[in-house]
């Protein structure tokens, strides 16, 4: 596998929803959920995006595996763009991508049991049936850390662990190349967080394969990713090597959050200073002119609020949106 490749272009991706207000639902405001984000993701590497809630961050992940259809831009997987393929198109791509989600109770059907939830895409995708299947359900069972007998069971027989290891395993069922993992530790207990991060990355160094890893957890984002990307107000204000990104923040949001991560040495703790920011993110309805992070930003100056500030290259691999480094 050729690491260098690049399996997933994003490219000036935007998703806007519309709010419909009046008698006749005009169409009056969007929600700029995601607004003109632009990133590459390498075969058999790990992304992590992080942000506060609302930050878009989710919304992005989302896109990209087209449960949402974009607004613009475009999704290149593979060197082909997916961003306006009709659903018979997209069928192919459903295989090679795959999701895992933020609640694994929500995401399993409850009224099936697990081997049928675990099996379904066999069928939706005329893999394989009836032993074949049922060997490759325990098989896969196996491969997150449960037991082949656990098959005949239904979701809400299991822990919050033992929900998110099944839905790994349905997304690893189609033999994906790329897996979305939206958040899919923070419903867990803190002490199963490590156990299911574990996995993940043996997975990917046994299977190969490439993830975006969207989490508001720094510290476990730092853990697992090769490279972070930092969202603010549905836009990306900043990207570069995990080590980088932690040792030399170079956005003012970026530095709040990484002051933010509790440290376990009481002296290091009693060292380092917390950046807090002031007020509330604003609204994706109306977002700031020019910077959206000004009205929270200390270094905030005219300009800032004139000009939007566009991502660029602050040293080798990291680039930053803020005009502080112009």
């Amino acid at each position: 596998m050729n690491k260098n490749e690049i399996l997933v272009d994003i490219q000036n991706l935007k998703k806007y929803f519309p709010i419909k207000k009046g008698f006749i639902n005009r169409e009056t405001q969007y929600v700029k959920a995601v607004d003109d984000i632009s990133f590459h993701i390498r075969k058999g590497e790990t992304l992590g995006l992080v942000g506060e809630s609302g930050c878009g961050k989710s919304t992005t992940g989302r896109t990209i595996i087209r449960l949402y259809d974009p607004t613009a831009g475009k999704i290149m997987f593979g060197g082909k763009d997916i961003a306006n393929l009709s659903q018979k198109e997209l069928k192919p791509y459903r295989k090679k991508i795959q999701m895992i989600f933020q609640d694994p109770y929500a995401s399993l059907n409850t009224r099936m049991t697990v081997g049928d939830i675990i099996g379904e895409p066999f069928d939706i995708h005329n893999m394989c049936s009836g032993k074949e299947k049922l060997e490759r359900v325990h098989h896969l069972l196996q491969k997150v850390g449960l037991n082949p007998d656990h098959a005949a069971r239904y979701p809400h027989e299991f822990s919050g662990g033992q929900r998110q290891r099944i839905g790994i395993a349905r997304a690893l069922a189609v033999e994906p190349e790329f897996i979305i993992a939206d958040e899919p530790i923070s419903a867990l207990d803190v002490s199963i967080q490590a156990q299911v991060v574990n996995m993940l990355e043996d997975l990917q160094n046994e299977l190969g394969l490439t993830y975006l890893f969207i989490a508001h957890d720094l510290s476990m984002v730092k853990y697992i990713s090769n490279r972070i990307g930092v969202m603010y107000l549905g836009k990306l204000v900043e990207i570069a090597e995990s080590d980088e990104l932690y040792n030399n923040p170079a956005h003012p949001y970026t530095k709040a959050l990484l002051s933010a991560i509790p440290h376990p040495d009481p002296n290091a703790a009693k060292e380092s200073k917390r950046i807090v920011l002031e007020g509330d993110v604003p609204s994706p309805l109306n977002p700031p002119s020019g910077c959206r992070f000004r009205t929270r930003c200390k270094y905030a100056m005219p300009k800032c609020a004139e000009v939007e500030p566009i991502l660029k290259e602050v040293s080798s691999g990291h680039s930053s949106a803020c005009h502080l480094h112009e």
